[in-house]
């Protein structure tokens, strides 16, 4: 586990403009992937993802507060029929939103590809999280850097059939 130093976490990260460009990247990369039936925007290539491009899904939560469908793209690790997915956001103090609207309901729908999934999301528990987390580490190494960017826990989100 990594030495957690919030104060190593890039300034630039926590501006509004970033959180900007953040939010319009991720409504591209999903615009395109559902567009496309996934086979553009299906993989991260940034950071550690450069090198080892990783794959993406797209998750829909219920805003809790809008009530509207709201889509992420993310990164996961598939076990089975469960996908793993992780609420770093880039390590950032705050957990992000959708993993808030999964909380307040936690019925989702995952696209991978053209095919989607219905499923339910829930926080790992401490144990699954100690199992879960090298795995996810080895997927994309970004995110032992972004857990120590942030004092929270970065939860880790397991999304399984209903």
């Amino acid at each position: 586990m990594p030495i957690m130093d919030p104060e190593a976490r890039p300034d630039q990260l926590g501006s509004p403009f970033v959180a900007s460009l953040i939010k319009l990247g991720s409504r591209l990369n999903a615009k395109l992937y559902r567009i496309s039936g996934g086979r553009l925007g299906n993989t991260w290539r940034v950071g550690a993802g450069f090198r080892k491009p990783v794959p993406v899904l797209l998750l829909t939560t219920i805003g809790r507060k809008s009530g509207e469908p709201r889509t992420a793209p993310l990164i996961y690790l598939r076990r089975g029929d469960e996908f793993v997915i992780v609420a770093s956001q880039g390590g950032l103090p705050k957990n992000p939103a959708w993993y808030l609207n999964l909380v307040a309901e936690p019925e989702v729908t995952i696209q991978v590809g053209r095919e989607t999934h219905d499923l339910v999301a829930r926080t790992a528990s401490d144990a699954e999280r100690a199992e879960l987390w090298p795995q996810l580490v080895d997927l994309y190494a970004d995110f032992d850097t972004y857990a120590a960017w942030t004092d929270r826990t970065i939860p880790v989100v397991i999304c399984e059939p209903r």
